[in-house]
């Protein structure tokens, strides 16, 4: 099976490789200026605080460093070594690249534009796609564990999930081979960042009432309407854009695909929306005016944009299933680190039974999830994940992940409402997972057509 090279590195250099960029963004964040001579040696110099001393603020983020999720009481049995070499990249690239500036993320409202670039170097970006198109050619399981490696890192900031597994999935299923050739290589290096633009401001989950319209005029589409909520957005370079092109009594053959260009003139973008959560990641509006789109960049045939959408929607509604999962497994992770470190009244809060109790109500429903999760990622390899399934998976474990994140904030007590801590930013970036890829009553209904 093809491997990038850089997922191949050996267990001690990345061992090493981690520990160093963990204690850099340990002491990074503590604010000691950190000087490295040759590349071995450290000397650190201590900058004064105007509210509580060094240690004091080093030990609180030390308190809150990112554990790694506790081994399910059911063993998984999906990856092999490949696998968990292209695990360990990621891991790496999360905790290199993207944690140490989260903050930074949140300020800005999207990542760094070169953290593209980095992950395509690292073969991060675009793997599934075939090797002719500038990926590896692997499956989905790579997918899954960059979605998991995520969440392990509480990281909601990337898009990337979105750019290689939803935006090239479209172009790759139903590009033809100028449309592939032109695109997916570039976003599988991070040259270009892709978007899907459907939401509008008067249609959320009912994509029949989509109001941008894509007129033909000889050899272009002259297109008009705007799109809210879209991820990555505000970096894209291209975006995939669900457009109007008939006028049919039935919505659904109304509705096409159109590559477009964030260059072609009248395409312009608002600013990085506020957004309660999720802070760091690139959402924003997107407004057409009269952008004249050549008619060789219609994504199939024209008519057809609605069955297209449908076809990857269990995939994307599962993807959602998993970050939710590994969301949970994070949050739990370090909440069993805290409540085994935080001391009250003379004793671990891990001691107390009503402590222990909870955990083991949330390694439950937690390890339940992981087992269902897993076994829709089995059907899913094999293309014949249901519907219903992954709506349900999308529902119950964003639920789930809600719940889970609620308890660990209960049992951090006040800390668990500073945003200091990871729990605090989980608990608010947590909410929009019942919102988006189809809200969770729309998965309800879904599964309920089904009895």
């Amino acid at each position: 099976m093809p491997c990038h090279p850089d997922w191949q590195k050996s267990h001690l250099t990345l061992e090493i490789t981690i520990i160093v960029a963990t204690e850099q963004f340990r002491l990074t964040y503590a604010h000691i200026t950190v000087i490295i001579i040759h590349g071995y040696r450290l000397f650190f110099y201590p900058i004064q605080f105007q509210n509580g001393s060094l240690s004091q603020k080093r030990n609180a983020y030390m308190s809150s460093t990112l554990a790694r999720p506790i081994e399910p009481m059911i063993p998984r049995k999906l990856f092999n070594s490949d696998h968990e070499a292209f695990r360990a990249t990621a891991r790496r690239f999360f905790e290199q690249e993207v944690m140490p500036n989260i903050e930074r993320y949140e300020e800005q409202q999207h990542v760094d534009r070169d953290l593209w670039n980095k992950a395509g170097e690292l073969g991060l970006l675009c793997a599934t796609m075939p090797e002719e198109f500038g990926g590896s050619g692997v499956d989905r399981l790579y997918s899954m564990i960059l979605i998991e490696e995520q969440g392990y890192a509480m990281d909601s900031s990337s898009g990337m999930s979105l750019h290689s597994d939803i935006v090239a999935n479209y172009i790759n299923n139903f590009g033809n081979q100028e449309q592939k050739l032109a695109w997916l290589p570039k976003m599988a290096t991070g040259e270009v960042v892709g978007a899907i633009a459907m939401t509008e401001p008067g249609t959320g989950s009912d994509l029949q009432g989509v109001r941008t319209t894509a007129v033909l005029d000889g050899d272009d589409y002259i297109v008009n309407g705007s799109k809210i909520f879209i991820t990555n957005g505000y970096l894209c370079d291209m975006a995939v854009v669900v457009v109007k092109t008939g006028n049919t009594e039935k919505g659904s053959n109304n509705l096409s695909l159109l590559i477009m260009d964030a260059k072609m003139p009248g395409f312009t973008k608002g600013k990085p929306l506020k957004k309660v959560g999720m802070k760091g990641q690139d959402t924003c509006e997107l407004f057409f005016d009269n952008v004249r789109v050549p008619k060789s960049n219609l994504l199939g045939m024209e008519g057809m944009g609605f069955f297209m959408l449908m076809k990857e929607l269990a995939w994307e509604r599962l993807m959602v299933a998993i970050i939710c999962q590994a969301g949970a497994e994070a949050a739990f992770a370090q909440t069993v680190k805290y409540v085994k470190e935080r001391k009250a009244f003379g004793k671990t809060v891990s001691s107390f039974q009503n402590t222990r109790f909870k955990l083991a109500e949330m390694r439950s429903e937690i390890d339940m999830g992981r087992v269902y999760v897993d076994a829709c990622m089995e059907l899913q390899l094999t293309e014949s994940l249901p519907i219903e399934a992954a709506a349900a998976a999308k529902y119950k474990l964003s639920e789930m992940f809600s719940k889970v994140v609620d308890e660990c904030v209960q049992l951090h007590g006040g800390y668990g409402y500073m945003l200091e801590y990871p729990i605090a930013r989980a608990y608010i970036d947590n909410r929009a997972n019942r919102i988006y890829a189809g809200t969770n009553e729309i998965m309800k209904e879904l599964i309920s057509r089904t009895l």
